[in-house]
């Protein structure tokens, strides 16, 4: 199926949760290792094109760039009226997405597919119809675009997707790349930053960074 990719971007100074284990230019390079694992798992899908929104002047060489100034929503919702094929809605900071994940949502017979994220938020939606909906991140997400849908008439492919679901916002997550993330620029990253599994006394995972010789 044709279909576009949005994908929002923070280049500077993103991931402020991690800024008690990484410093402004390792989150940034963090943040563009999830990027790349999230680009190339949207071009293997099938995608015709990748667009990022981003909040600051990039470059990237498999993507179209469009520099936002405005609010998360209002530039993905610009980028919705411009729209002329299906599209797809998917964050930077799912570096565990497969090429198999996305086309899962693709394949979807009803108007819209979404996948939640952790705590009632969004992480990834499909649209055949992008230009007669609207997104509204933030908060509780999931329910909000749950409603949009509704009122904009759209069946809705809800899909339960650990990948998909599992987005990189706090030190906890990095588990996750370091579990589940084999063969990612993400999980290359944090091992070349010193971070690896650490299991405290009861049992619970969690990462460490050797280099600094303490469990975060």
């Amino acid at each position: 199926m044709y279909f576009h990719a949005l994908i929002p971007f923070k280049p500077v100074n993103p991931k402020t949760r991690l800024a008690c284990i990484l410093s402004q230019e390792e989150r940034e390079e963090f943040a563009r290792a999830m990027l790349e694992d999230v680009i190339a798992s949207v071009l293997k899908s099938g995608c015709s094109n990748a667009s990022l929104l981003c909040t600051h002047p990039f470059r990237h060489d498999k993507a179209l760039i469009a520099v936002r100034e405005e609010s998360l929503n209002d530039a993905i919702n610009w980028a919705l009226r411009q729209s002329h094929a299906p599209a797809l809605i998917i964050m930077a900071d799912l570096p565990l997405v497969t090429a198999e994940d996305i086309e899962r949502m693709i394949r979807t017979g009803k108007d819209m597919a979404i996948v939640p994220g952790r705590g009632g938020g969004t992480n990834a939606i499909f649209l055949k119809e992008p230009r007669n909906f609207r997104a509204d991140y933030y908060g509780a997400s999931f329910l909000d675009h749950m409603a949009i849908a509704e009122e904009c008439g759209f069946s809705v492919d809800v899909i339960d997707s650990f990948r998909i679901s599992t987005d990189i916002d706090e030190k906890e997550d990095l588990v996750e790349i370091l579990i589940h993330g084999k063969g990612r620029g993400s999980r290359e990253f944090l091992e070349r930053s010193g971070f690896t599994l650490a299991i405290d006394e009861k049992g619970r995972v969690g990462v460490q960074r050797n280099a600094h010789k303490e469990t975060l």
